[in-house]
């Protein structure tokens, strides 16, 4: 049995004038719940350190890039990854980088059990758009602050099993588990932060949305046989309501605990990473499943779109 204890860290509201010191130290207090809940590794949600800065429309480019992080850990961060490293406790984290060279991507790492970073992954599916609507109530910029990820969808081997990563509207994808579970993933840890309304369609509230968030997280899970641990950043957040619904989800797609509030909230659940073999071999086995003859639509970029109705 490779058993791993994960600790969710779902966040409560990050208001806009709110210093990131602060948010790091709201996050070592769930840091140290985690280590005396027996957590061998910590998840944190999508853009852990700073409010949802996408809903805000901005020209400034100083203004902009102030949102982001040009290295990881930094003055501020490295805390995290002190504490991690004293914990032996493994790490994802959610953030805004901005590269030595100037791109803007929506990212992740993992750490291990040392506080040394040994994945990183970028933002591959991005909503929402890239200017500002005055008809809508609730902007979604990301289009406008955030270019597409360069990485795709790698996992790693640490801590003694496969781990991949994605965020938020990745879990939307069926394709984004797959790409992981043809790799052996094991655990796909994501961080989202979610509206609790559609602003593209107003009759999809909080219970919708986060039946779509189950939804899809199960769906991934038992399809790939994989671990998935999801974890929001929730509450209202400068006037703005956020789903929580924080997850973790076994590989036969049961969901093992899930966040009760929209504050800060850790979850916790001790994950075997052999449980997911018995599905890779059967309903997962590709040597006998696969028939990559009939998915021309999808393995092809010039795919036929159906058109609107």
């Amino acid at each position: 049995m490779r058993k791993v204890t994960v600790a969710g860290a779902q966040l409560g509201p990050i208001q806009r004038d709110e210093p990131r010191a602060e948010v790091v130290t709201r996050m070592l207090i769930l840091m140290d719940e985690a280590k005396q809940a027996g957590a061998d590794l910590i998840v944190f949600p999508e853009l852990a350190l700073t409010t949802f800065f996408p809903r805000w429309y901005m020209e400034d480019s100083a203004e902009i890039d102030s949102w982001f992080e040009r290295e990881m850990p930094n003055a501020v961060t490295r805390p995290l990854f002190e504490r991690a490293a004293r914990h032996g406790m493994g790490m994802y984290l959610g953030y805004a980088e901005l590269t030595p060279d100037g791109h803007h991507f929506n990212s992740s790492i993992i750490a291990d059990r040392t506080g040394a970073i040994v994945g990183m992954y970028r933002k591959v599916h991005l909503p929402g758009h890239a200017e500002f609507d005055p008809e809508r109530a609730f902007q979604h910029l990301e289009k406008r602050y955030f270019e597409p990820g360069d990485l795709g969808f790698p996992v790693w081997r640490t801590m003694d099993g496969i781990f991949g990563m994605c965020i938020c509207n990745d879990r939307r994808w069926p394709e984004t588990y797959r790409v992981m579970g043809l790799q052996g993933v094991e655990m796909v840890l994501l961080g989202y932060n979610t509206p609790s309304v559609n602003s593209q369609n107003s009759a999809e509230g909080p219970e919708r949305r986060l039946f779509h968030n189950r939804l899809s997280v199960q769906a991934g899970a038992y399809q790939n046989s994989t671990w998935v641990v999801a974890v929001a950043k929730a509450g209202i957040e400068d006037g703005f309501p956020m789903i929580g619904g924080s997850l973790i989800v076994n590989p036969e797609g049961r969901i093992m605990v899930e966040a009760k509030t929209e504050a800060d909230e850790l979850i916790v659940h001790a994950c075997d990473l052999d449980a997911t073999l018995f599905g890779k071999r059967t309903i997962f086995d590709f040597a006998r499943h696969r028939r990559i003859e009939h998915y021309g639509l999808i393995c092809s970029q010039t795919g036929a779109i159906p058109p609107a109705p």
